[in-house]
């Protein structure tokens, strides 16, 4: 009997990881297609009247227990992965691009959605059945449902191509991140690097029967190494090794995956009559045109550019006169920045870093989510997981109504790729007058406690904690029928709201001292950290803001043009960093090999959305602002009309009726210090 396959009988039917024979998906999966296509079959067979309930309705509840087998395996390959599953992988994505083109394909099918469609505006149905309805039908006449037979069936192929494409990439990038060791023995090659670092790259090599120290690609260890490292050789060798992931013309080269999976989308979007595969996405994002992005990002550029080269300049000046550096290297940028940010603020991470105990953190954006939403989380051990790491919680309301189910895994591994993601197991939904409550998921890559020392977080990396853990409520506090519409089910460019803006309670004292206490004295963080937190909130802003608009612009460069004339990675990217480069070329290092939000997670065209979602979230923290940033009101607007919602509305008309008005970009840039008077 596989497991997979039916319903689950666990604890809110949550995933039976540790009963799952991971050599069972590929049955599972083709079991339950198996299982769809009947349902699908029914749809087109049922010799009644097409109705929103037996066609619409009936094809948004299909497939229920293949997207959890789904969601299972690639959250798996994602955060837990193996040769194994990695193999697996490469073909159960080809067999659901298969699925999924079999249901937009299906012309009887497609007959009966256009057969409602045809009649909506008589059908008396409510705001979230409207967005449904044309949501399924957009997803077939967007996708090829109006093709002839024979390009239908060249669509088939460009989408199989690249499923497995985007896989190899991702497959290769974790491949490269592994490979690379830094391995140190003599102390003065180690010089500057603060004791937490040096004792966690000392269990790295102690795991490998190694003396010394061993430093990685993964973030907690080649973050410190960048910042603190004194030896300037060696800083050169660890950004060169990250910087040109999967840029080395060997076997795990990505230049021609890249190139191809560039060229397959373009020509997906041609053959559904898109210019390119950027007009394609944004026609569903609130930015809707390549034009559009563009010229937003170039706008914010205008008001960044000359912020970031006064800041280009102070840098390279203090590190002249610091050590005589006469040509600032994108190597020395951390470095620098780190020691001209003491000197500024006297504020480092180190001194930081033992007032965020992941614990005392992970409690705090609990006691700000309890504040703001009347929800409370209750750790348990009955709920089974994946790895050991991983912890379990339940979430209630203040009617003790059963919320979510939530895990939480936070520590760097050699399966786990490198970031920090929210992630779903289980949708929330209305079905048969059943609600059925979600199980989401964030995983991070914080340090691993020591033998001496707790895990102790960056400041940073407090803030991508309360990133990630505002996805996660726009998750768990989703309250929709359908849930294709649930939770983080949005436009793209809004997706990023619910999690940026949690990111501003991380500097506001009131929240601070609720849980950056010191893990040895449990002293609150001093009023004067706090105010200098505040302070180098602007910091090199110029230029970090620059480095993210780039970021946005390749993105656009590989998508929002023809590619097909494009043979070499290296040059065109340097042409769309043209304009945003402050540092000297490498030649060595590439960033679109190793750029997995583009070409392996959902980002493709959609990079902008990071700074769209700024704009909003600057602005949506400012109405806090102006009243309480614990107001409930404002928590109880803000979770009525956003983070419940989900995708059942056009998000500006959501955002509108939380805000009263359109977001202003003065709040991102007041709050930037780009706002010149």
């Amino acid at each position: 009997m596989n497991i997979l396959t039916s319903k689950f009988s666990t604890k809110y039917t949550t995933a039976p990881f540790s009963q799952i024979n991971e050599n069972e998906f590929i049955s599972a999966v083709d079991a339950e297609i198996a299982k769809a296509k009947k349902e699908i079959d029914q749809i087109v067979a049922n010799q009644q009247a097409p109705t929103f309930e037996n066609t619409i309705e009936t094809l948004e509840y299909s497939g229920e227990q293949l997207n959890r087998v789904t969601s299972i395996f690639f959250n798996l390959n994602s955060a837990e992965t193996n040769e194994n599953i990695q193999k697996m992988a490469q073909e159960i994505s080809p067999k659901l691009s298969e699925w999924s083109n079999d249901i937009i394909l299906n012309d009887a099918l497609f007959e009966r959605v256009k057969a409602v469609y045809a009649q909506k505006d008589t059908l008396n149905l409510s705001t979230e059945q409207h967005t449904l309805l044309d949501k399924k039908f957009k997803s077939f006449s967007r996708n090829g449902a109006n093709l002839p037979a024979d390009k239908k069936e060249i669509l088939r192929e460009i989408d199989k191509k690249l499923s497995k494409l985007s896989l190899t990439f991702g497959e290769n990038v974790l491949a490269e991140t592994n490979k690379f060791q830094l391995h140190l023995t003599n102390e003065k090659d180690v010089a500057g690097i603060p004791n937490g670092a040096l004792e966690a790259a000392k269990a790295i090599a102690k795991s490998e029967d190694k003396e010394g120290w061993i430093f990685t690609l993964n973030y907690p260890s080649y973050i410190p190494f960048m910042k603190y490292a004194e030896n300037r050789d060696l800083r050169q060798q660890m950004a060169t090794a990250f910087g040109s992931k999967a840029f080395k013309n060997d076997e795990l080269d990505n230049q021609a995956n890249v190139l191809q999976i560039a060229k397959l989308r373009h020509q997906r979007a041609n053959l559904l009559g898109y210019e390119t595969h950027a007009h394609f996405v944004l026609e569903e994002r609130m930015a809707e045109t390549p034009e559009k992005v563009i010229s937003f990002l170039n706008e914010l550029l205008e008001k960044a550019k000359p912020a970031a080269e006064r800041e280009f300049k102070q840098l390279s000046n203090f590190a002249k006169k610091l050590d005589g550096i006469e040509q600032l290297q994108s190597w020395d940028s951390a470095y620098y920045s780190e020691k001209l940010k003491q000197e500024l603020f006297n504020l480092d991470d180190e001194k930081l870093k033992p007032y965020f105990k992941l614990e005392n953190v992970t409690a705090g954006a609990f006691t700000v989510a309890e504040k703001l939403f009347d929800i409370r989380f209750e750790q348990v051990s009955d709920i089974d997981v994946y790895h050991e790491d991983v912890k379990t919680y339940e979430v209630f309301d203040a009617k003790d109504n059963f919320v979510a189910v939530f895990y939480a895994d936070f520590h760097p591994r050699k399966g786990k790729r490198n970031g920090a993601w929210m992630t779903s197991y289980k949708s929330q939904q209305r079905k048969d007058g059943v609600v059925e409550r979600p199980h989401v998921s964030i995983v991070c890559n914080f340090t691993k406690p020591t033998e001496s020392k707790p895990s102790l977080l960056t400041f940073n990396e407090v803030t991508t904690l309360f990133h990630e853990f505002g996805h996660a409520l726009h998750g768990m506090l989703a309250d929709t029928t359908y849930p294709s519409l649930s939770g983080t089910s949005v436009f793209w460019d809004f997706v990023e709201l619910p999690s940026q803006v949690m990111e501003n309670w991380c500097y506001e004292a009131e929240a601070l001292a609720i849980f950056a206490k010191h893990y040895e004295t449990g002293e609150v963080i001093p009023m004067e950290y706090i105010e200098k937190i505040k302070a180098s909130a602007t910091f090199l802003e110029g230029m970090a803001t620059m480095r993210q608009l780039s970021f946005g612009l390749l993105d656009m460069n590989w998508h929002g043009i023809d590619p097909t004339n494009i043979t070499d990675v290296k040059a065109h990217e340097q042409a769309a960093f043209e304009n945003t480069r402050l540092f000297p070329k490498n030649p060595k290092t590439a960033m679109s090999t190793a750029f997995s939000h583009i070409f392996q997670g959902g980002y493709s065209s959609g990079y902008y959305s990071y700074k769209w979602a700024e704009v909003l979230d600057a602005d949506a923290f400012e109405y806090f602002k102006e009243h309480d940033i614990f107001s409930k009101e404002i928590a109880a607007k803000f979770a009525e009309n956003v983070l419940s919602k989900g995708g059942t509305e056009h998000p500006m008309t959501l955002y509108k009726r939380f805000r009263g008005s359109e977001p202003k970009p003065e709040a991102l840039l007041k709050r930037a210090g780009l706002l010149t008077e």
